[in-house]
């Protein structure tokens, strides 16, 4: 298996402003498009990481259509060969595994490991104590 990089598509790749139909993806945000352009050019693995295919089916509540995963996924793959790179037809998932070593996400938190102490948390501390002002989260 490979490592692999998760990118969110709601928020993240595509712009995101409240939920529509299923098969509805915002305009590429061009700065994660160039991010992700330069990880495929080095060879990396990059998969689209989205809760939109983390149910087992659904119905669109804009239009009462059902819909499966295999056609949100399609939905998805087009987009992004249209959008990110033509030809590229990334694996689109929402389970996380051990080879991932990096999740890009609108909605993620970073933990130090070990700490449950956020990264922003730590940034705030150290910049205050430079700053010699108490501070705690």
């Amino acid at each position: 298996m490979k490592e692999w990089i998760g990118v969110d598509l709601d928020g993240t790749l595509a712009y995101y402003y409240e939920w529509g139909r299923w098969d509805a993806i915002g305009d590429p945000i061009p700065e994660m498009v160039a991010r992700i352009r330069t990880w495929l050019e080095e060879n990396r693995l990059v998969k689209i990481f989205t809760a939109r295919v983390g149910l087992d089916n659904g119905t669109c509540l804009v239009t009462n259509r059902p819909f499966t995963n295999l056609e949100v996924a399609t939905v998805i793959q087009d987009w992004c060969e249209k959008n990110v790179q033509k030809g590229w037809r990334p694996e689109v998932t929402a389970k996380k595994d051990y080879m991932m070593v990096e999740l890009w996400d609108d909605r993620a938190i970073q933990v130090i490991p070990n700490t449950g102490q956020t990264v922003s948390e730590e940034m705030a501390a150290k910049y205050f104590a430079r700053h010699g002002v108490a501070w705690t989260p």
